[in-house]
């Protein structure tokens, strides 16, 4: 693994894949060179995240304003929710590196969170809905690490900046054209938010529909020797000192950047309509959206931590704008730069994953990472509810850029470390 040509941790003029590699260098020729089963996969999650969109879009603004929960209620639900699906990633990875199989587990989780989605109108409490979002998560934690991986073992590995960027930016624009038809939906039934949440029903069955019987596993490789025991204390070294480095970095990134549900929080804060909340994860994943593939194709030909510090940057500027601007043209700012922030850093550091890990252990890497991040932000959304209620939306964005800034020196402590295990 080749280290930037002068060791630096901004290498942003430095061609990253070996010579003997075939890469392409623009976004468009990327697109024409991956795999059909990456773009299946996109929509797959694309559709998924439609359902689900509309449905946490109006969740947390449901749990305050109907069910009489207070905003830590919110920041538990979120953190509890993503915990769990964090948790079952390890189980679910590991447990495809044993089998050597990815897609049955990927099929099985993304059923059972459609066979949930008819649990969100028919909740009458809050405990209703905790149930619902925990169950949902589990299909999302059975899913995640096993898809994941079978897109790091579809793809060639000079295209994997641009795969799990692809694949993010699909899955974004279903994170914003579900907030988009809970807005309509939410105008034509008059604030109906149980009529909405069942037309969320549809696209999670779609989505189920499409990874069962449109994308294909590739043959294993002969020579390559199945994991006997992925979760012992042997694996865990076998996957080496980079990877822990990257899982360091993501879990330090994760405590920076809390729930979404606190965009929307603040949103209602400032006093924008009820009906038009959901704007607020439109416009924040529409940059995601657009960023997400580009920065994706970018990182296959650069160090790819450079992007990931201005990740970081951004979000400072983001939570800067939420605490301190209180109008509509604040929250713009703060949600733009938070869509930004998260475009230069989730897909980069899923491939930084599959540089890191060994072929035989990505299910479990993947799995690792996603249990350690997600742990992180239980705890992050949960420190952010509670300063909200002690002191204001001031006091948790403020948090969050203290968090930023800490992110941003530790990934210049061990930037030269991941930029030396870039593939």
């Amino acid at each position: 693994m080749d280290k930037p040509a002068n060791g630096g941790f901004f290498c942003c003029l430095v061609q990253r894949p070996g010579e003997d590699e075939d890469v392409t260098t623009t976004p468009n020729a990327a697109r024409r060179a991956l795999p059909r089963g990456i773009w299946v996969l996109g929509f797959v999650s694309m559709l998924m995240d439609i359902s689900s969109e509309m449905i946490h879009a109006l969740l947390p603004v449901y749990l305050v304003t109907v069910l009489g929960a207070s905003t830590l209620t919110v920041g538990f639900i979120e953190g509890i929710a993503e915990a769990t699906a964090s948790i079952t990633k390890i189980f679910s990875g590991a447990l495809s590196d044993w089998l050597g199989k990815r897609k049955l587990l990927a099929a099985l989780g993304y059923g059972l969170a459609a066979l949930t989605k008819p649990l969100f109108p028919l909740a009458s409490s809050v405990e209703w809905l905790v149930a619902a979002r925990f169950v949902d998560r589990i299909g999302k934690g059975i899913r995640g690490a096993p898809r994941d991986a079978l897109i790091a073992d579809i793809v060639p590995v000079g295209l994997r900046g641009a795969s799990f960027g692809l694949r993010q930016s699909l899955d974004t624009i279903g994170a914003f054209v579900g907030p988009l038809l809970a807005i309509g939906l939410m105008w034509w039934t008059a604030d109906n938010f149980a009529l909405v949440f069942w037309f969320a029903v549809l696209p999670a069955f779609l989505s189920f529909g499409l990874i069962a019987f449109a994308v294909s596993e590739p043959e294993p490789d002969p020579s390559r020797e199945a994991a006997r025991n992925p979760l012992n204390l042997a694996a865990m070294r076998q996957l080496g000192a980079v990877y822990w480095r990257v899982v360091a970095v993501g879990i330090v990134f994760t405590l920076a950047r809390f729930s979404e549900a606190f965009l929307i929080l603040r949103a209602q804060n400032i006093g924008l309509n009820v009906m038009w909340v959901p704007a607020v994860l439109v416009l924040m994943n529409v940059v995601y959206a657009l960023s997400a593939y580009p920065a994706g194709v970018l990182s296959d030909r650069i160090n790819r931590t450079g992007l990931l510090a201005l990740g970081l940057v951004f979000l400072a500027g983001a939570d800067l704008a939420l605490a301190l601007l209180p109008s509509l043209g604040g929250l713009a700012l703060g949600v733009v730069l938070w869509g930004l922030h998260m475009g230069l850093t989730q897909g980069l550091l899923s491939a930084l994953v599959a540089d890191a890990a060994p072929p035989s252990l990505r299910g479990t890497a993947f799995g690792y990472f996603n249990l350690f991040t997600g742990l992180a932000l239980l705890a992050a959304s949960v420190i952010a509810g509670a300063l909200w209620d002690a002191y204001g939306p001031a006091g948790t964005f403020l948090a969050g850029l203290g968090f930023a800034l800490i992110a941003l020196v530790g990934l210049l402590a061990v930037g030269n470390g991941l930029a030396a295990g870039d593939k």
